[in-house]
């Protein structure tokens, strides 16, 4: 009866029961969805973990670097076509190298020059190497042979002139070169050179007679002096009077063509 409570009898009551009844009653209606504070806290921490987790997640998946689009590469570059023309090696020293002078200004650039401008469909191919002696020369012969030459210039022989090499081992190393360019099928120019008037008249004989000697043995067309007109003349000439300069090389080049003409088809 006390947990029930009926109205009419607590009024019927004495004031001491009513008193307690009345907590009675509260407790019976007071809500028993109340939370513990214990786990109120506890749902708290684990909304926050929660939270920041997917705060978390949104930062990493914005800071994720996305993959770049490759940009194209560009297409190769086409290959030059191969020059198919008959080359003409100019083979030699310093001379034909161009010693001494700028790009373009050399002997065997000119004739590449006047070549095209004539029409004459012909490549020049420049293997001189300043200093180079007749051995250095025959060490190197099979790189000229590479380029298939149909027509060889043979300029070398000046250096062991002027270093006092044997005439017969000038000789001897000339002559192998040239048997070498003959069996590649090539036809050899010989330039010959001469030397300075201090060497004595007898060693500059027999070296002038070297080149002579050898265009008749293998029936050579034969430029005598390459440096005709040109050399001992200080117009034409460096200051060391053994190579030309620009002028001078314009020169020597109008001597060689003139000596390749009846040569090219």
């Amino acid at each position: 009866m006390a947990a029930n409570c009926p109205r009419g009898i607590v009024r019927s009551m004495p004031l001491r029961m009513w008193t307690r009844c009345v907590p009675v009653s509260m407790d019976l209606v007071r809500p028993r969805t109340s939370i513990n504070p214990y786990y109120g806290i506890q749902m708290r921490k684990l909304c926050f973990v929660a939270m920041m987790a997917l705060v978390g997640c949104g930062k990493q998946e914005e800071s994720a670097p996305r993959p770049r689009a490759e940009s194209p590469r560009p297409a190769p570059a086409p290959a030059s076509p191969a020059d198919t023309r008959p080359a003409i090696v100019a083979f030699g020293d310093s001379i034909t190298a161009g010693f001494g002078l700028d790009a373009g200004q050399s002997y065997v650039d000119l004739l590449q020059k006047d070549l095209d401008r004539r029409g004459l469909k012909y490549r020049v191919v420049n293997m001189g190497v300043s200093g180079d002696t007749t051995q250095d020369g025959l060490a190197r012969t099979a790189l000229a042979v590479a380029e298939k030459p149909v027509i060889v210039l043979l300029e070398l022989g000046g250096n062991d002139g002027l270093r006092g090499v044997p005439i017969e081992v000038t000789r001897h190393n000339l002559a192998e070169m040239i048997e070498t360019f003959q069996k590649a099928g090539a036809r050899v120019v010989l330039a010959g050179m001469t030397l300075p008037p201090n060497y004595g008249a007898p060693y500059i004989k027999k070296f002038d007679a070297m080149y002579r000697d050898l265009a008749a043995q293998y029936k050579l067309t034969l430029i005598p002096f390459l440096l005709q007109g040109v050399g001992g003349d200080e117009r034409y000439m460096q200051r060391d009077g053994l190579h030309p300069n620009a002028e001078g090389a314009r020169r020597v080049e109008a001597l060689v063509m003139k000596t390749l003409e009846p040569l090219l088809k």
